[in-house]
């Protein structure tokens, strides 16, 4: 415990200097070398505090060696430095009512569904962490259960809807920027971290980092590679990157800058939803079901892990639904 710990702290200081792989490499090393000595802390050592903080540095750092996307590890260290703040209890002394007690107090300020389940997971994914590493002898967390929510259906564009939005496009750039999330049915941050070099015209595709810094293949429909080419073609700037803004000095095009494309191109167009990068995954999704893609080829395309998160799909085929009322309800 205590050499893990030792080797922990080590990469935590070190990781902001280092990339994933090296810091994976790093540790198996100083593991080899720490592997036939047995550490004791020196007596005149300030005795460590045991409580949440230095816990959450432990797992933060654990979770970003895992390749956990920065952003998300912000979500993480937000959410439960506000717990260790509000709780300032000892780990092992955390029971199932504190996590009670602390959720009923997070859910009375107003906050979503949806946000409640994000805290429980995060939480969830600490104390199972603790429990797995021997911190604690069992996760208070499994007593919890998610909130229930309404399933409500993934309003996909439809194809007049689609084709609208093709009309709104007045840029190269915006041309390529819809057919490419379109085509490939990509997350907006997929799509953000692309460069120029990373597309094979070739084969039509390319590959994305997805969560979990897992890499799949996405492909390129013709239209897709048309609009792709001339855009890049069209550009004057020797940015690496995939996309970017159209004003000097033309960098790469961020988050808001797809959502705001988006958003402007749903106006245009007189579309009453909210359209963004989201939706056309969305689209592509439903699209694909629709014209009959099994859902474990759905699932391999988006990226997804688990199966249930791509059956939503089949489920709300509401063509396939029709064709059979009108075949057997008549």
């Amino acid at each position: 415990m205590l050499k893990e710990d030792v080797i922990i702290r080590i990469l935590s200081k070190a990781i902001d200097f280092l990339t994933q792989e090296t810091a994976v490499q790093l540790r198996i090393i100083i593991e080899e070398e720490l592997y036939n000595y047995d550490l004791q802390p020196a007596e005149f050592s300030i005795i460590p505090y045991e409580g949440i903080p230095e816990k959450l540095i432990l797992f933060l750092t654990t979770k970003k060696l895992e390749g956990l996307s920065p952003r998300t590890l912000r979500s993480y260290t937000l959410h439960l430095n506000r717990f260790a703040r509000i709780m300032q209890k000892r780990i092992e002394d955390i029971n199932v009512i504190d996590i009670r007690r602390y959720l009923a107090q997070y859910s009375s300020l107003g906050v979503k569904n949806s946000t409640l389940d994000t805290e429980m997971s995060i939480l969830r994914s600490f104390f199972n962490w603790l429990e797995a590493e021997d911190y604690i002898i069992k996760s208070p967390m499994r007593k919890i259960k998610p909130t229930k929510k309404p399933k409500r259906i993934r309003k996909a564009l439809s194809g007049e809807e689609l084709e609208m939005l093709r009309m709104a496009c007045w840029t190269k750039r915006e041309k390529a920027i819809l057919e490419f999330f379109y085509s490939t049915g990509a997350r907006l941050d997929e799509v953000y971290k692309l460069n120029r070099l990373d597309i094979d015209w070739n084969k039509g595709m390319v590959n994305v980092i997805g969560k979990g810094d897992k890499e799949r293949p996405v492909f390129l429909n013709a239209k897709a590679k048309v609009h792709l080419w001339n855009y890049i073609e069209s550009r004057k700037d020797k940015s690496e990157a995939l996309f970017v803004g159209s004003k000097l000095p033309f960098k790469r095009l961020g988050h808001r800058g797809y959502q705001r494309t988006f958003n402007k191109l749903g106006g245009r167009a007189g579309i009453t939803k909210s359209v963004h990068p989201h939706l056309m995954r969305h689209t592509t999704a439903t699209t694909a079901v629709n014209a009959g893609a099994s859902i474990q080829a759905v699932q391999k395309m988006l990226g997804h892990t688990d199966p249930a998160t791509t059956q939503i799909y089949a489920d709300l085929n509401t063509e396939e639904v029709q064709m059979n009322h009108k075949k057997y309800v008549s």
